[in-house]
């Protein structure tokens, strides 16, 4: 204790959940910040996130490359502009072992609870191992729980079945009738990669989408050299990139009268009247809601593999699945060798099935009873000492998640020196300023695209979108440094 009776100095534990492109910023940027205590918990045994998990024919991220990378790890060799997952899943690694991350994760160490007590945090990680922490920072990230619909008589199909995110390497669509349920982007990037190897390919569609035509040009080698040996000219591109994607893109859905989003608009229309050629498919082919009120789709290659003499678009409903395929609402079988399930994740699961108990016995699950919600999108009003890395809130809908957590850990690390210095031992967001932030970002969501007429996975069970309705530069300004006021401290 110091001369006035306030706590001094002191060296946090912290625990990081999480070893996927969060959980890897958090390993880096701990340390740098003096903190050494620091331990990482994977589940998996390897790291990276949703980029270990997802590997389906086809995978690529929708944000350009050099957007999507740390700031402190520029890569002059990615291969495309928007590159494939196992190049970002290597990128990943390349970083964790360059950084000393690697050393500091416990692979095959799932937290199953967390509980506060006593001034910290304990852990239990699988059935018997437990552990304690000052500080608890989630990077678990959004979409990483599967969501597989009810389908009656799944079970019972004679051929190969799984998710998407759960591709089963042992099994080849080379020669085989394919079915694929579901036309988001994990749907239609597998589509383009396997129609030329399959049989036949069976699309079953609930929703149609809308199709951004975005080319996908190669780096060549004499790009990437020239990247390499010339960092600023690196440097120059990523921000133009950055600039061109949030002004053309990201600041556009956040107001859905802009004339930029009615060009989206009009290109997505164009699209498809341009490049389907017959007018029954372009029907079922056309959404009934605005461009990017669901995800956008960028793909410069679906509508060409759909119209393939061996590929099906199929509306109708599916009924059940029985041994020999799927059965639809019109009495129809469609026979398949191999079924996959590209059917989504569970957007606001985050750290579940984790159970977290913050001061006082209650339950995560009580503070979420009727929405789930964050201050700032990394506290939680109640669980001191834990900070979320992509939480609820958090802009998953229009920027680089690499930008937008880096953002969000600098903000956390403000919060922690404040815990380090001594001027406080625990740390959470105010009830209040929780509520208000929440309010504040419902009430701007009727100008976005995202609720001008569809479902998506954006929606919570009210309607409301879970993410950021504003500008980069408003996130950004409003990330650079908490506001003590709005934080409880004892």
């Amino acid at each position: 204790m110091s001369k006035q009776g306030t706590p001094g100095p002191r060296q946090l534990r912290i625990a990081v959940v999480g070893a996927g492109m969060s959980g890897i910023l958090c390993g880096k940027r701990l340390p740098e910040a003096g903190y050494e205590e620091v331990v990482i918990y994977e589940k998996a045994s390897r790291l990276g996130g949703t980029w270990r998990d997802n590997h389906y024919p086809g995978l690529e991220c929708d944000v350009p490359s050099h957007v999507y990378s740390y700031s402190f790890a520029p890569n002059p060799h990615w291969s495309h502009l928007f590159s494939p997952g196992p190049e970002i899943a290597c990128y990943l690694e390349t970083v964790a072992e360059r950084y000393r991350v690697t050393p500091r994760i416990r692979f095959d160490s799932e937290v199953t609870a967390c509980a506060w007590g006593d001034g910290r945090w304990r852990l239990e990680i699988g059935n018997a191992e437990t552990d304690w922490a000052d500080v608890v920072i989630f990077a678990t990230g959004v979409l990483h729980h599967p969501s597989i619909p009810a389908f009656e008589g799944l079970e019972t199909f004679r051929g190969r079945a799984f998710h998407s995110a759960r591709w089963d390497d042992t099994v080849t669509v080379s020669g085989k009738r394919l079915g694929i349920v579901g036309t988001g982007s994990t749907a239609v990037q597998i589509v383009s990669a396997v129609v030329d190897e399959v049989a036949s390919l069976s699309l079953f569609q609930r929703t149609a989408q809308w199709v951004f035509p975005q080319p996908n040009p190669a780096y060549s080698a004499d790009d990437q050299l020239r990247f390499e040996d010339d960092p600023e000219l690196l440097d120059h591109i990523r921000h133009r990139m950055r600039q061109s994607f949030n002004e053309n893109f990201s600041n556009a859905v956040v107001d859905a009268d802009s004339e930029r989003m009615q060009e989206i608009e009009a290109i997505c229309r164009r699209n498809l009247q341009e490049n389907v050629r017959d007018p029954k498919l372009r029907r079922k082919l056309t959404p009934d809601y605005r461009a990017a009120c669901k995800r956008l789709i960028m793909s410069g290659s679906f509508y060409d593999a759909i119209q393939r003499p061996h590929a099906h678009l199929v509306t109708e409903p599916i009924d059940h699945i029985e041994p020999r395929g799927i059965r639809t609402a019109d009495g129809v079988l469609h026979p398949l060798d191999v079924l996959v399930l590209a059917t989504g994740f569970d957007p606001r699961a985050f750290m579940r099935p984790t159970r977290i108990v913050g001061r006082g016995g209650v339950p995560l699950e009580t503070l979420w009873r009727d929405s789930v919600f964050a201050y700032r999108s990394v506290s939680l009003p109640g669980f001191p000492n834990l900070f979320m890395i992509i939480g609820p809130q958090s802009p998953v809908g229009n920027f680089s998640l690499i930008d937008i957590a880096e953002r969000q850990l600098e903000y956390v690390l403000a919060l922690l020196q404040r815990l380090r210095s001594g001027e406080c031992r625990e740390l959470s967001a105010r009830a209040g300023a929780a509520r208000r932030y929440t309010e504040a970002l419902e009430g701007a969501m009727k100008d976005t695209i995202w609720v001008t007429g569809c479902r998506s996975w954006y929606l919570d069970d009210r309607g409301i979108p879970g993410t950021w309705p504003f500008t980069l530069d408003r996130f950004e300004r409003e990330m650079r440094q908490p506001d003590p006021a709005d934080f409880e401290a004892a």
